[in-house]
């Protein structure tokens, strides 16, 4: 929650989207590593070894400032004068820019003023569109296959490519959602958040619908996780392929701009709240996925339930293009608190 909620804060718009891919590329570079490590170590020496990225990410944690919006929030002028400052570089003019944040936390604070009751302020519409809009796109992101994949991806691997054992398919499957994610930084604040959630909803749902097809005229049995097949002449490429293109088109698209538009739509005065919500309802999502996966797999087959997947996948896109603003080059602050008011439902 933290990590994404501070680089929001202290980005400027231009690259903001791209400093928030910069995490989802630093997370698969540390899955990259992890597994890489795992094919030579065991499992306590591999504890070991990752047990020094906490204490490193302490030690430079001590040199990081509060962003300028909390500490001007908290009445520290001086203090957050020096931080946005130390962000900017020694030379940077940031008169206009503090002015700016400034001017936004007093009209938020005076909009909150109007609203008497902290209680009536969470129901407005400045915070429950936000909340339902980022917790629909966790919900989407947790149920559309993407847990199941990463479980059959080694399966699969190992029985297509005979030759590569189950690590250097998780190493394969990592580096492809490295390059994934690589490529959503480059093109976040190109292109935009909206085409590409929608590229990637049309994407997930072709590439979910080929597999469960697939599962279905191969036979595959309703509680066997044998998704490939020993006859040579058995198209087992089919499979392998929907799995990569799935893994690109998740990487690339609801799996980094979901976590950006948490810390982009929320007020900055319960940005921390907000986050915090969304993300507890991801988790609870992913936890519901797998534990109802091998039920629905049990009652309608493996074919149905990547078919039903790939359904989810379409509702997402659907609900993308009916609810989800755009926030493509706008100051944080913009959307404190009329931008997300009028924006948050797409006309």
């Amino acid at each position: 929650v933290c990590p994404q909620v501070y680089v929001t804060e202290i980005a400027v718009p231009e690259i903001r989207g791209c400093l928030s891919s910069l995490l989802k590329i630093l997370s698969q570079i540390g899955i990259l590593i992890s597994f890489s490590l795992g094919a030579y170590l065991n499992w306590s020496q591999l504890a070991l070894v990752v047990a020094s990225a906490p204490v490193l990410l302490f030690l430079a944690l001590l040199f990081v400032p509060e962003t300028p919006s909390t500490l001007l929030l908290r009445g520290k002028e001086q203090e957050a004068e020096k931080s946005l400052q130390w962000l900017r570089g020694p030379d940077a003019d940031i008169r206009q820019e503090l002015a700016t944040i400034r001017t936004n936390i007093l009209a938020s604070k005076q909009y909150n003023d109007g609203n008497t009751g902290k209680f009536k302020v969470l129901l407005s519409k400045r915070l429950t569109r936000p909340v339902l809009i980022t917790c629909g796109l966790m919900f989407f992101q947790r149920f559309t296959g993407a847990h199941l994949f990463n479980f059959y991806a080694l399966t699969m691997f190992k029985k297509t490519f005979r030759m590569m054992n189950p690590h250097g398919g998780a190493i394969a499957t990592s580096v492809v959602q490295l390059l994934a994610s690589c490529l959503s930084g480059m093109l976040i604040d190109n292109v935009g958040r909206l085409p590409l959630l929608m590229i990637s909803g049309v994407t997930m749902s072709i590439a979910l619908a080929g597999f469960g097809t697939h599962a279905y005229y191969g036979g595959v049995n309703s509680n066997s996780t044998n998704l490939t097949h020993d006859d040579p002449g058995s198209y087992d490429w089919i499979p392998l392929v929907c799995v990569l293109t799935f893994t690109i088109a998740f990487s690339l698209g609801i799996s980094p701009i979901s976590a950006l538009l948490i810390g982009e739509l929320f007020p900055l005065e319960y940005r921390s709240t907000g986050s915090a919500l969304a993300t507890s309802f991801s988790h609870l999502c992913g936890f519901v996925n797998v534990k109802t996966a091998t039920d629905f797999q049990l009652h309608i087959g493996l074919h149905g339930l990547f078919w039903m997947y790939a359904g989810i996948s379409v509702l997402c896109l659907l609900f993308v293009v009916l609810f989800v603003p755009e926030t493509k080059g706008r100051e944080i602050d913009e959307m404190d608190p009329k931008y997300v008011e009028s924006l948050c439902i797409n006309r």
